[in-house]
């Protein structure tokens, strides 16, 4: 039975016995899922004699020679075996034996819909990878390491059977690195955990409000005005270019206009709507007034300057203009822009924007490129060969991914990331539970018009320090929506996969683990940690934007080192917490009752702990209020459960306590992620 429909069986029917190939199969820890997976129960050993042969003309210096060394590097930290052959192709291999025998038809140009199809055979004779193009047997390598386990002590390669493929062309992260900028090493690691998880598109975000990124020998102001001395020479762009074709990824360049338009006119303030301000960065987050004026000559020019030297720097053959939240307030005070509208028949800002889309449409065509732009950009004039980018929800009052339904039936293609926000800090359930396709009716024609997608890393509270445990691992979550068959949507399976996958992270460089654990360090001024990390696992940070209410609370050089910063989404014992509160209510028995039992005790004992520490550390006094309101609803819970009992007035003190407005938590920017969990067995005891 194909993977594909067993998932669909046991999802549909409840199934859960299964023979040993079936249990095999749901033991893997695959992420994004293949398309078909078979297991076999002949697993290939690691050993020092591992090697690998790629066959064909073969350089040094080609995409998978680099990719197959860096597999091997993966697998030999992974399961410290000291390899005799640490390169493909090594001299004097016997090619007809080597452990793993790579295969493909032809290098590919790294660009939207190659052939990124791949078969993976392993078992005890050896491992084939077999694929179209290089990238495809990249991704088959990707798929291999995250085959490695331990069987009777030693690491081996699950014995399997894959035939995949991509369900979308487009599978996508952006990372905006104009509100808080992100060295080059940020960048890069990032693109392996990319590539790790088969996503294909760095969507870079390159200028807004707080400033512009990219060295313009043309446009030298952008750079001296308005970066604060951080960004990218034109050669370290190239490196990032080059880097991310190496791993199969393009790279879409996002310059932000006409509105977050603050860097570009603190540079060149002649070409804003409004002449009477002094133009300057943003410090703050939000959505600002500054805009460029599309009724100025000049500003076309500016804008073919800017195209012409930094077009040749991308390879790939979008190039994104943003295009959104204009609100076009400094249109709206200028006479001679009024003027202009009617003049030219521009009924409202809304075809005014479409006007200066147009021209730089035809601008980034005499270089080569094609426009995208957020889904503001889409009007009835705009050239169907733009590409509309989904992303505005209910808070933005349309309705989820309408404008994703509304961009197919209008003939231009489109894709997601209404969605995948994954700055809102929403539970990794919530982007996984979001599918491309919508669950309309669409002709094959309009459906074909659904690229793919796009996970969206915002910057405003985001730093290089935490910036990869708001990435990982929940992106891999989302891609694997963005590669994976529809029907794969097994909520725990993906979580405990996705637990895996964020093991395999670090040894790619992510530092979503190593943030916090800094972070905790130095809030306890460099002594005991523990407490502080028992209470994150119970604590999230404030989502969907709320701890930068009003965009002004956190400015871009605001310390990111504090509570909020260290704790995650999907705080990890709120499931295990919620698991045995709904066993000791359906039981009751001594052994889930104890369950419950240590996880308040430990909470209890928490604030007596951080206050120990507390002295010599002034940081954890701001925490000490929040502990201690942990350790009084853990205790008021222990007692109940050792009395059998709540009375009506407990009950009401403590649902008081957990409800109350004046949570000390509120002032740390975190939420208690089991206050849900501890009123439910509040109101059991109360019953």
């Amino acid at each position: 039975m194909s993977t594909k429909l067993l998932l669909s069986f046991l999802l549909v029917f409840g199934v859960f016995t299964l023979n040993a190939q079936e249990s095999s199969v749901s033991e893997l820890q695959l992420m994004p899922w293949p398309q078909e997976v078979n297991v076999n129960s002949s697993d290939f050993k690691i050993t020092k004699d591992f090697s690998i042969y790629i066959h064909g003309e073969v350089k040094e210096d080609s995409r998978i020679f680099k990719a197959s060394t860096r597999f091997l590097r993966y697998m030999t930290d992974k399961s410290g075996v000291f390899v005799n052959q640490g390169f493909p192709n090594s001299k004097g291999m016997d090619t007809e034996s080597a452990s793993l025998q790579i295969g493909f038809n032809e290098v590919a140009k790294v660009e939207m819909g190659i052939d990124e199809s791949y078969t993976l055979i392993v078992d005890k004779g050896g491992i084939k990878i077999n694929a179209a193009t290089d990238v495809g047997a990249m991704h088959g390598l990707s798929t291999l390491l995250q085959l490695i386990k331990v069987n009777d002590g030693a690491y081996v390669f699950t014995g399997v059977s894959i035939e995949d493929e991509p369900r979308f062309v487009w599978r996508g992260l952006m990372m905006d690195v104009a509100r808080h900028f992100m060295p080059i090493e940020v960048v890069k690691r990032n693109i392996d955990a990319m590539a790790f998880v088969k996503l294909n598109v760095f969507h870079w975000h390159l200028s807004d409000d707080q400033g512009f990124r990219v060295e313009l020998n043309t446009l030298p102001k952008l750079t001296e005005m308005a970066s604060d001395g951080l960004f990218y020479t034109q050669d370290q762009i190239r490196d990032i270019v080059a880097y991310a074709d190496a791993r199969g990824i393009r790279v879409v360049p996002e310059f932000d206009v006409p509105g977050h338009g603050s860097a570009f006119l603190t540079a060149y303030p002649e070409l804003g709507s409004k002449k009477d301000i002094e133009y300057s960065l943003e410090r703050d987050a939000g959505i600002f007034d500054p805009t460029l004026d599309p009724t100025n000559d000049k500003t076309y020019e500016f804008m073919d300057t800017l195209f012409k030297e930094a077009a040749p720097l991308f390879q790939d053959v979008y190039f994104h203009i943003g295009g959104d939240e204009n609100e076009g307030k400094h249109w709206h005070e200028n006479p001679e822009i009024q003027q202009f509208m009617k003049e030219n028949d521009l009924k409202d800002n809304h075809e005014l924007q479409t006007y200066f889309n147009i021209k730089l449409e035809k601008i980034l065509a005499k270089y080569g490129k094609s426009l995208m732009g957020w889904e503001e950009i889409m009007t009835e004039n705009m050239p169907k060969s733009a590409l509309i980018h989904s992303w505005r929800g209910v808070n933005e009052g349309v309705a989820p991914g309408q404008s994703l339904v509304d961009a197919v039936k209008n003939g231009y293609k489109t894709i997601l990331s209404n969605g995948y926000y994954i700055d809102l800090l929403l539970s990794v359930e919530d982007h996984y539970a979001v599918d491309p396709m919508p669950a309309i009716e669409l002709t094959k024609e309009e459906a074909s018009r659904i690229l793919g997608g796009e996970a969206t890393m915002w910057s405003e509270l985001v730093t290089p320090l935490t910036i990869d445990s708001r990435i990982w691992p929940r992106t891999a979550a989302i891609a694997e929506r963005f590669w994976s068959a529809k029907e794969v949507t097994d909520v725990d399976s993906m979580l405990e996969r996705m637990n895996s996958i964020s093991q395999s992270l670090e040894l790619m460089g992510i530092q979503h683990k190593k943030a916090s654990e800094y972070i905790f360090r130095n809030l306890a001024n460099y002594q005991d940690t523990h407490a502080l990390r028992t209470l994150s696992q119970i604590s999230e940070p404030f989502k969907i934007y709320s701890r930068n209410a009003g965009g002004t609370e956190y400015k871009t050089y605001s310390p990111f080192t504090l509570f909020a910063d260290a704790c995650i989404v999907d705080a990890k014992d709120v499931r295990p917490f919620r698991k045995a509160v709904e066993a000791y209510i359906k039981s009751a028995d001594t052994q889930t009752k104890e369950a419950v039992q240590q996880y308040l005790k430990t909470w209890k004992g928490l604030h007596e702990q951080l206050e120990m520490i507390s002295p010599d550390a002034p940081l954890i006094a701001t925490i000490l209020p929040y502990a201690n309101r942990v350790a009084e609803i853990s205790e008021r819970l222990l007692n109940g459960i050792a009395e059998g009992k709540l009375t009506q007035e407990q009950f009401n003190d403590l649902k008081l306590l957990l409800e109350s407005k004046e949570d000390p938590s509120l002032n740390l920017d975190v939420e208690l992620a089991v206050s849900k969990d501890l009123l439910v067995l509040a109101t059991y005891l109360a019953e």
